[in-house]
């Protein structure tokens, strides 16, 4: 069984972040690597997948990702997409697993807790939080909001450039970066308190330090599989047959 982060979210969410224990995936790549985009066996990471679904009680088909390019675009999630170019997935369906991959940048996900269900899951990188990323994904889910941040780059270990340190320091103060080293994640949290978000839960663990549990692409000089978040809105009773009957109308007749 893969070791999992839950989060306990408000509401009719599954939420967990992935560590890179319990998959099937050898070399540097050990174990539970949900990256494609790598050296991977695409079949190991397809059955890393099915085992992530599988421990959160998800469809693998109905798997919703975007392809990340460390940017602010926010892609409605559809069941199975893969293609769209963006680095945050929204969804307001029961039964739709959506899932961003990091492997030192920070996956965050975002649920609504008024009015109808509704979830975002992003992929939070240097650039990405610049950008405005975290305050797009607010702004397409809106509402009530509360978020999680989970594992990634920790101001333990993130050492930045000038250039970098000095974009940090001029967008959120002089702290966020102490001699080198960037604090990814309260940069995070304060990014997504700007944008309206009352409570944010923070795992604090650090990918870089931690070979034992996460992936780090900087540790690992970019050889290394990718962990992330997966999120659902759980299904009320008959949502899931709906759901999947939905899906069958529209596959394209052999």
């Amino acid at each position: 069984m893969p070791e999992l982060l839950r989060w306990d979210a408000p509401g009719p969410y599954e939420v967990v972040f992935s560590t890179r224990t319990g998959g099937v995936s050898e070399g540097p790549y050990e174990s539970l690597n949900l990256g494609l985009l790598t050296a991977d066996d695409p079949r190991h990471v397809a059955e890393n997948r099915r085992i992530l679904c599988s421990a959160t009680g998800t469809d693998p088909s109905r798997l919703a990702l975007n392809r990340q390019v460390h940017g602010a675009t926010v892609n409605r999630a559809r069941a199975g997409g893969r293609e769209p170019r963006g680095d945050a997935l929204w969804t307001e369906e029961a039964c739709l697993p959506l899932l961003v991959l990091a492997a030192d940048c920070i996956p965050v996900v975002l649920v609504r807790t008024d009015g109808e269900p509704a979830l975002a899951v992003v992929h939070a990188g240097r650039l990405g939080i610049l950008a405005g990323l975290l305050d797009a994904a607010t702004r397409a889910i809106g509402g009530r909001l509360t978020a999680a941040i989970g594992p990634g780059a920790g101001p333990c270990c993130y050492e930045v450039g000038d250039d970098v340190a000095a974009e940090y320091r001029a967008r959120f103060g002089g702290g966020i970066v102490r001699g080198r080293r960037l604090d990814l994640w309260g940069a995070a949290e304060t990014a997504l308190h700007e944008a309206g978000v009352e409570r944010v839960h923070r795992f604090d663990r650090c990918t870089i330090c931690d070979p034992v549990h996460f992936f780090s692409h900087r540790r690992d000089r970019g050889v290394t599989g990718r962990q992330g978040v997966l999120a659902v809105i759980r299904a009320a009773d008959g949502q899931v047959r709906r759901a999947r009957a939905a899906d069958e109308r529209t596959q394209p007749s052999s």
